[in-house]
């Protein structure tokens, strides 16, 4: 197991395909303020291999369940998807299990799925209840954990009923994101997010929504899985489809502190890996993943003299999300209309920044199996302020085969994600299968998966504390 690396260096662009300063010459393209924080945060990290024990051990998987997921701050669910008192979700860690409820008082709070009569789990899944009752035999809570009743009160005298009340866990919301925490003595959400609330201030978080939930098992490590998302190299062989609109080597990487990171993929360019693509075809190519025309109706999309791709597909961007908000958008920069910034919150919350159709991922281990993960997507949209918050979109959980392009919801996803998961069963095999035992890493291009791990040393107790 690696412990936090020693080695420090700071990146320096290759002389190959591909220029990490190349967001920032685009920034510098913009006719309206630039937001301060879109400036590089370079990642300072060394070379070192990881062990693939890290992601095919079981007795690392019990480490964490021993140590990361009691003591960080993990998101559970949206506020829209518990709107009235008695909705609640119900949320399940390695061995862990939390019922997360609106009580009649607004508030949302996470108890332990566990009645403390004999243990049976309270809710075996979400929805709404007008009261907690274990069904094995009938002790039950209001839906603020108070403990209202217990069969044959005469037999248990040694109870005190002002003592029953269910357990809690910290539960706190930002951005309408509802995140949970074993340790009640763990520094506040906000704290714990950095720089994050700051640096989507300007993004309607308040006016967001859930428009589309999609879940699936997937066949690897919770790790191997978010991974899969942590750098955008991968395109050239992954998703060679979208290399005409995606700047996917002149990526930009950034860490803030140990928490969270980012990466930032240029949208609306050519990849440097590809050459001889003309701005008519990275347009057409861009709005026809979009949706927005099929191949046979490109003529509807002419570029105007001296409009490249990205300004053009920007500015239909900026038109269509100031609608759906009712906001303002002249002062949003091409960059937060149309590129793909991408910001995980430690240990597996990964959230797109910008002003519509923020995609957000999440890995959640398969209870005590090292090999499986869950993989939730959602997608948010906005409403106009002053408008009531429309419902959240209902959960669709796939089966374990049934493929993304099944969910007609998220759109052109669907095939992007495919692509993605034919890899990941195999990765996992591989890394069993592998001699050396090690996972090599690029220095800056996959620079986020080595600050995970950085991180993980530390609350694992590998190399100092979080």
């Amino acid at each position: 197991m690696n412990k936090p690396h020693e080695k420090q260096i700071f990146f320096q662009p290759p002389e190959t395909a591909g220029d990490p300063q190349k967001f920032q010459q685009l920034l510098a393209q913009e006719t309206v303020p630039v937001p301060a924080y879109l400036q590089p945060s370079p990642p300072r990290f060394g070379d070192e291999d990881l062990e693939v024990a890290r992601y095919t051990s079981h007795a690392f998987h019990r480490l964490e369940a021993e140590k990361l997921w009691p003591k960080a701050w993990q998101f559970v669910a949206r506020e829209e998807e518990i709107p009235n008192p008695g909705d609640h979700v119900v949320y399940d860690i390695v061995d862990r299990s939390v019922i997360l409820m609106r009580g009649d008082d607004g508030a949302i709070r996470g108890f332990y799925n566990s009645c403390l009569h004999r243990g049976r789990t309270l809710r075996t899944q979400g929805g709404t209840a007008g009261q907690l009752k274990c069904p094995f035999h009938g002790f039950t809570w209001d839906i603020q954990g108070r403990f209202k009743s217990k069969p044959c009160s005469w037999d248990f005298k040694h109870l005190d009923d002002q003592q029953l009340d269910l357990p809690q866990v910290r539960a706190e919301s930002w951005a309408g994101f509802v995140f949970i925490n074993f340790d009640l003595q763990a520094q506040p959400l906000l704290d714990y997010l950095g720089v994050l609330p700051g640096h989507f201030e300007s993004y309607l978080m308040d006016r967001s929504t859930t428009i589309a939930h999609v879940q699936r098992r997937i066949a690897c490590n919770w790790k191997v899985g978010q991974e899969a998302f942590f750098e955008a190299m991968h395109t050239k062989a992954t998703h060679p489809g979208i290399m005409t609109f995606t700047g996917d080597v002149d990526s930009q990487y950034d860490v803030f502190g140990d928490i969270i990171a980012r990466a930032i993929t240029p949208m609306g360019v050519v990849s440097p890996n590809l050459g001889g693509v003309d701005d008519g075809t990275t347009l057409n190519d861009i709005l026809a993943l979009s949706g927005r025309m099929s191949e046979t109706d490109g003529s509807r999309h002419q570029l105007p003299e001296g409009v490249s791709a990205r300004q053009y597909v920007g500015e239909l961007n900026r038109q269509a999300y100031a609608a759906a908000a009712g906001a303002d958008l002249s002062q949003a920069t091409l960059a937060e209309l149309e590129d793909a910034i991408l910001y995980s919150v430690f240990p597996n919350f990964q959230v797109w920044a910008g002003y519509f159709g923020n995609i957000v991922y999440r890995f959640i281990p398969d209870g005590d199996d090292t090999d499986h993960c869950l993989f939730d997507v959602y997608l948010l949209g906005r409403h106009p302020q002053g408008s009531e918050r429309p419902p959240a979109a209902p959960l669709h959980r796939l089966g374990d085969d049934e493929p993304f392009t099944s969910a007609p919801e998220i759109g052109a996803l669907g095939p992007v994600f495919e692509e993605d998961m034919r890899n990941l069963p195999h990765m996992m095999k591989g890394m069993r299968a592998s001699l050396r035992g090690k996972v090599s890493l690029a220095s800056y291009q996959e620079s986020r998966i080595r600050h995970h791990h950085v991180t993980l040393d530390k609350f694992l107790g590998l190399g100092g504390a979080a």
